[in-house]
């Protein structure tokens, strides 16, 4: 299939992954000329209704959801009797292959993905949709240590008497809930449940349970009681703990009730952690830092005396800066999972020799003489804007943007960049004299559906230098004006 041009518009480039309904793949969409996720129904699948269902269930599903910790559908389709479904491309690895790679991850780190899952499951139960499959293979770690729910093919609506039969388990036994092992009703609780046990894996570096097929792993989870995670991570805090259990009580009725519940005391138990451990790095810093005042609390359990608490957070963030740790690896990945690595935080930095404003397909300019504000070190006083724009895009346009000028041509490895106007989509790309008269000539290195306010991305390279690299912004954020971009800083690392 590598090679064949969906729907006349998506290029199918490299294979990422595959499972008995479908195949992953990185794309190029040849409209917009942006890397996608193309996730393509096996030609022999599609004469089983129920699965042809299912596929389609999926796309519908993820559709109506909106959040940075989910992946997002573009797109949805049929090329040749063969559904297809659009997902933004997600350049970093699974959580899955994080934890294979490094073991056991720090607890910060941990209960930081554990955060943003939840806050990607609270939207889907908002819409009364229960995802039924939570496991790290469905969890993406983007290239700024975002972590992203994805893989909504099993997802039911609570209203819904679904499309599968009674008793039929459903959701992968490492991390089924007790009553879905036992194809009982399922609700948000069996997603509780099931990110309780993710975080057990995260927490200790495997699940809790082994055994000789996947039905005796199921059973243990309806019959046995969940190993002591802190007998298995003497170092964590109680409060971490009492999280893994609330999650995972046999009962649903002894669990959280709601996701909102658990997402409460995982950020929590962050701030315990943060202090113990005397700080936080990475994206466990980002997690602490959107975290409102209001809600921050201790859980019930815990005796801490809150303003001091408050205080030392608040010192300890400060101290960690806003920095992201980015997770050492190779690049891939995509919106049902595959792929690996991300950007490490290292690198020489490029001694940056000039910039300029980028608007080929509107009037030529857009403040150029604010562009070399953007490369002048000086991150909080000097910014450059684009144009203000009435609408949430850049119509008839695809995008603004500005490039910098690495003084030679450069393999570089990461661009980081500091944004007052976080949520634009980010497109980095590259290219050597001349400076292309358009988007499409440019080569495509990187895509960043939604910027943080101190972005590092890896950027794809392949090993080619070069001397320009475009910092192109498509679906400007909100401003107090309109929409627009602003950057105030960009760094290039080789």
């Amino acid at each position: 299939m590598i090679g064949t041009v969906l729907s006349d518009r998506y290029r199918l480039e490299a294979k990422l992954g595959s499972g008995g309904m479908s195949t992953v793949y990185l794309a190029r969409d040849e409209v917009l000329d942006r890397p996608v996720a193309v996730k393509l129904m096996h030609q022999e699948m599609t004469e089983h209704e129920d699965q042809l269902e299912r596929f389609n269930q999926e796309a519908r599903a993820v559709a109506k959801l909106s959040n940075p910790n989910i992946v997002a559908v573009i797109d949805a389709g049929e090329d040749g009797g063969r559904p297809y479904i659009v997902f933004e491309y997600v350049q970093g690895e699974t959580l899955k292959q994080r934890i294979s790679r490094v073991g056991a991850l720090e607890a910060t780190e941990a209960l930081a993905y554990g955060v943003e899952v939840a806050q990607g499951l609270s939207v889907a139960h908002e819409r009364e949709m229960v995802h039924r499959d939570v496991k790290p293979q469905n969890v993406l770690i983007d290239a700024t240590g975002r972590a992203k729910l994805t893989d909504f093919g099993i997802s039911r609506q609570l209203n819904d008497e679904g499309i599968t039969a009674t008793g039929k388990v459903l959701g992968t036994t490492d991390y089924v809930a007790p009553e879905q092992a036992m194809g009982k009703d399922v609700d948000t609780r069996s997603d509780i449940y099931s990110l309780g046990i993710v975080l057990y894996e995260m927490l200790t570096g495997d699940v809790p349970f082994e055994a000789e097929n996947q039905i005796g792993v199921a059973m243990k989870h309806v019959n046995e009681e969940l190993p002591d995670v802190q007998v298995r991570r003497p170092d964590i805090s109680a409060a971490s703990a009492r999280v893994v259990d609330m999650a995972t009580a046999k009962n649903p009725d002894d669990r959280y009730q709601t996701i909102d519940d658990m997402a409460d005391d995982l950020q929590a138990a962050l701030e315990v952690e943060a202090i113990r451990a005397g700080g936080a790095t990475g994206e466990a810093t980002s997690v602490l830092e959107a975290v409102p005042m209001p809600s921050r609390r201790l859980p019930s359990k815990q005796n801490s005396p809150w303003p001091a608490v408050v205080m030392l957070v608040i010192a300890l963030v400060i101290a960690a800066g806003t920095a992201f740790v980015i997770s050492q690896g190779g690049t891939g990945g995509g919106g049902a999972g595959a792929g690996s690595g991300a950007a490490g935080a290292g690198g020489n930095q490029v001694e940056l020799s000039g910039s300029s404003d980028y608007d080929p397909e509107g009037d030529g300019t857009e403040h150029p003489e604010e562009a070399p504000f953007a490369i002048d070190e000086d991150a909080t006083a000097s910014v450059w804007t684009s144009e203000t724009y009435q609408t949430a895009t850049f119509e008839p346009k695809s995008g603004v943007g500005l490039w910098v000028d690495a003084g030679r041509p450069v393999s570089a490895t990461a661009l980081e960049i500091l944004t007052p106007t976080p949520g634009w989509t980010l497109e980095v790309y590259g290219s050597n004299d001349p400076v292309p008269d358009a988007v499409a000539d440019w080569t495509s290195l990187a895509l960043v559906p939604q910027v943080s306010e101190r972005q590092r991305v890896e950027l794809i390279t392949a090993g080619e230098q070069y001397q320009y690299y475009l910092v192109w912004a498509t679906n400007p954020a909100e401003t107090e004006d309109g929409y627009g971009v602003a950057i105030s800083d960009v760094k290039l690392f080789e």
